[in-house]
């Protein structure tokens, strides 16, 4: 219970105070824009990489808690990463909101969506932002 607790606090902490939240007017930034109409949500994510390591991560958007915070858990616990290991991070979060075994150590903030697993209707919300990410890593690939 007092792990539930923790993870409560780290996503209303990024809910209310979100980390690198604003988008940026810059053309090496790949943006990708998803909106969940069934509930709501609506984000854009900014990626920039640059010798295969993500260099920095912004976001905007409207939605839930889950939704919101995810977002930002998501641009600081990708940030600086290589983009190979930022990718891996992504898989394996998205492994542990459908029930897949995963690598706690690998996800760190991220790990406190895990309770997202029990509530199906939710995993959209907790994933949206990430699915906009990798989005972003592929078109950037596409310009390449």
């Amino acid at each position: 219970m007092k792990m539930q607790n923790l993870y409560r606090q780290i996503i209303m902490e990024h809910y209310k105070r979100p980390r690198n939240k604003g988008l940026l007017e810059d053309d090496r930034y790949v943006t990708e824009h998803i909106r969940n109409p069934s509930c709501g949500d609506d984000v854009t994510i900014q990626t920039l990489l640059a010798d295969g390591v993500v260099k920095d991560i912004r976001h905007e958007g409207s939605g839930c808690s889950i939704c919101c915070s995810s977002a930002s858990v998501l641009s600081e616990v990708l940030k600086d990463k290589p983009l190979e290991s930022a990718l891996e991070v992504s898989r394996q979060y998205k492994g542990m909101l459908t029930g897949e075994d995963f690598d706690a150590d690998l996800l760190e903030d991220a790990i406190a969506y895990q309770g997202v697993q029990d509530f199906p209707a939710r995993i959209k919300c907790a994933s949206i932002a990430w699915q906009a990410f990798e989005s972003t890593v592929k078109a950037g690939d596409d310009d390449e």
